[in-house]
C-alpha cells in the first residue's frame, strides 16, 4: 500500500476543496451575519493541512493499487465530512455541537438531506449557502466516483451497470481519459444546475433561493433555505420544475451525455433500466394519487394529483423536498414512498437506494425462479435488451442486496437498543441507508431530538450508503490490509 501517494492525493483534494470555501465566505462579508470568521478560520485550516500534505510528499511517485483507490476514496469522504462540520461548529447563530455538526456535514456531502437544524428562515445567509453548497459538490462527486472512479477499482454501480446492460454507453470510459470524462460529466451537471436555476428564478424566487435549490435538486439533496421546503413558496410552477429537475437527475448521466452528442432522446427509450424507473415513477403517481382522492385527504383530484407527484418523485428519487405535510397523510402513502426510496434513481446519478438496475435484475431474477418451478430441468439465460446477463453478475447483484437488507435490519436494530419506538428506528435507518434525508416519526423532519450515539450511527448509515456499501466495508476485512 503506497501511503506516501496516497496522502499525497489526500492534500491535493483538501487544497482543492479550500477554494469551494470563497462563496459563503464572500456572503458572509457581503451580509455581515455573523459567519464570516468561522468560513475564514476553516478555509485557512483546510488550504493549511492539505498544502503541508502535498508539500511534504510532492517527490512522492508510483502507481496506485487497488487497494490504494479505496483508501482514497474513503478517507477523502471521511475527511471532507469531518472539515465540512467546522463552520457549522463555530458560525454565530448556529454553534452546534460537534456531534450535530458532523452529522450535518455528512448529511450534506453524501445528499443525504437529513438535518438536525430548526429555524432555517432565521440563520446567516452564508450558512443556508453553504448546507446547499455542500450538497452539489457531493452530488457532483457521487457521480464522478460512480461513473468515472469506481470502474476502474472494479467495483459500483456502474461497473454493474456496463456489465449487465447493452447499448450504446457500455464502454470503460463517456471519453478515451479519465480527465475528459469528469470534465464532461461536470458540463452536464453544470447545465442542469443553471437551467434549474434559471427556471426556479423564472418562477418568482430569488437568485439566492434559485440557486441554493438548484444546487440540492440535482444533487438530488433536499436541503431547503426554508423549514417548509419547498412548501414554503405554495407555487405549482416552482413545484413542476423541481420535479422536473429532480426526475431529470435520478437518470443515468452517461444517458444525458450520449443524449446530447447524438442530439436524440433515442438512447433514453433504448435503455431499460430508464424504462424502468419511468414505469416505476408513473406508478407511484397513480398509486399515491388514487388513494389520496379516494380517502377524501383532497377532495380535489387535481390537488391529490399535485402533491401526490411532486413526494412521489421527491422520495422515490431519494430528494427528500417537501411541498405539504405528507407525514399526516393517511400513512399507506408515506410508508409507500419511503419503501420506494429503497429503489432509488438510476445506477450513474446522483439518486440514493439499491438503484433501479439491481432492482430491475433482481425482478427478472425472481420472475426466472418461477419458470424453473415448471421446467427444473431447462437453461432459462437471464436478458436485458436482448443479451445474456452473466451468472456472476446476478450472483453480485444478490449479494449486494442480502448484505443491504442485513445492514438496514442490524442498524434499526441498534438504534432501536436506545430506546427509540420501531417506526422511528427503522424509518431513520432507511432514510440514511438510501440518502433520502426525512423518515417517519420522530425524525419526519428533523434528526435533533436523536440521542448522539444514534446520530453517531446514521452518519455511518450515510456514508455507507453512498459508497455503496462494499466500497466502505472492504477496509474491515483482513484481506484489505495483508500485504
Amino acid at each position: 500500500m503506497h501511503l506516501g501517494m496516497i496522502f499525497k492525493i489526500i492534500g491535493i483534494l483538501l487544497s482543492a476543496y479550500s477554494i469551494s470555501l470563497l462563496p459563503p465566505l464572500g456572503i458572509a462579508a457581503l451580509y455581515g451575519d455573523g459567519a464570516f470568521h468561522s468560513f475564514a478560520a476553516t478555509l485557512l485550516l483546510t488550504a493549511a493541512v492539505g498544502g503541508s500534505l502535498w508539500y511534504s510528499l510532492r517527490h512522492e511517485k508510483g502507481d496506485l493499487k487497488i487497494k490504494d483507490g479505496f483508501l482514497i476514496v474513503i478517507l477523502f469522504w471521511t475527511v471532507l465530512g469531518m472539515v465540512g462540520a467546522i463552520p457549522f461548529h463555530y458560525a454565530q447563530h448556529v454553534q452546534l455541537s460537534w456531534t450535530d455538526a458532523i452529522f450535518e456535514s455528512f448529511s450534506g456531502l453524501t445528499t443525504t438531506g437529513a438535518t438536525v437544524i430548526s429555524g432555517l428562515d432565521e440563520l446567516p445567509h452564508a450558512i443556508l449557502w453553504y448546507r446547499q453548497q455542500l450538497q452539489w459538490l457531493g452530488g457532483m462527486g457521487i457521480i464522478v466516483l460512480a461513473v468515472a472512479i469506481l470502474p476502474m477499482l472494479g467495483i459500483g454501480g456502474m461497473q454493474l451497470y456496463r456489465a449487465e446492460t447493452p447499448g450504446p454507453m457500455k464502454d470503460n470510459k463517456l471519453a478515451p481519459r479519465i480527465s475528459e470524462t469528469a470534465r464532461t460529466l461536470w458540463y452536464i451537471y453544470l447545465l442542469l444546475t443553471l437551467a434549474c436555476a434559471v427556471a426556479y428564478k423564472l418562477a418568482g424566487m430569488s437568485w439566492f433561493d434559485a440557486i441554493g435549490h438548484s444546487f440540492s435538486t440535482v444533487a438530488i439533496g433536499g436541503f431547503s433555505t426554508h423549514d417548509a421546503s419547498i412548501g414554503h413558496f405554495n407555487s405549482v410552477a416552482v413545484e413542476l420544475i423541481a420535479m422536473v429537475f429532480m426526475y431529470l437527475a435520478g437518470i443515468n448521466f452517461a444517458l444525458h451525455f450520449t443524449a446530447w452528442r447524438t442530439l436524440s432522446p433515442r438512447p433514453y427509450w433504448l435503455d431499460p433500466e430508464f424504462r424502468t424507473y419511468t414505469l416505476l415513477l408513473t406508478s407511484g403517481i397513480v398509486v399515491s394519487t388514487l388513494y389520496l382522492w379516494l380517502t377524501s385527504t383532497y377532495a380535489d383530484p387535481l390537488q391529490a394529483l399535485r402533491y401526490a407527484s411532486f413526494q412521489t418523485i421527491s422520495l422515490a428519487t431519494t430528494t427528500g423536498f417537501a411541498s405539504t405535510d405528507y407525514l399526516s397523510w393517511p400513512a399507506f402513502v408515506p410508508v409507500l414512498l419511503v419503501i420506494m426510496s429503497f429503489i432509488g434513481g438510476s445506477a450513474g446519478s446522483t439518486g440514493g437506494g439499491m438503484k433501479v438496475i439491481r432492482f430491475l435484475l433482481l425482478f427478472r431474477q425472481g420472475l426466472r425462479e418461477i419458470v424453473r418451478l415448471l421446467h427444473p430441468n431447462a437453461l432459462i439465460p437471464l436478458k436485458l435488451a436482448g443479451r445474456v446477463v452473466p451468472e456472476q453478475v446476478i450472483s453480485a447483484v444478490w449479494g449486494f442486496f442480502s448484505l443491504y437488507v442485513f445492514i438496514f435490519a442490524a442498524i434499526g436494530l441498534a438504534i432501536m437498543a436506545f430506546g427509540i419506538d420501531p417506526v422511528t428506528a427503522f424509518s431513520a435507518a432507511a432514510a440514511t441507508l438510501n440518502n433520502l434525508g426525512p423518515g417517519l416519526g420522530e425524525v419526519g423532519s428533523n434528526f435533533a431530538t436523536m440521542p448522539d450515539p444514534v446520530k453517531w450511527i446514521l452518519t455511518f448509515a450515510m456514508l455507507l450508503g453512498r459508497l455503496e456499501l462494499f466500497t466502505l466495508l472492504v477496509i474491515f476485512t483482513r484481506a484489505f490490509w495483508r500485504s
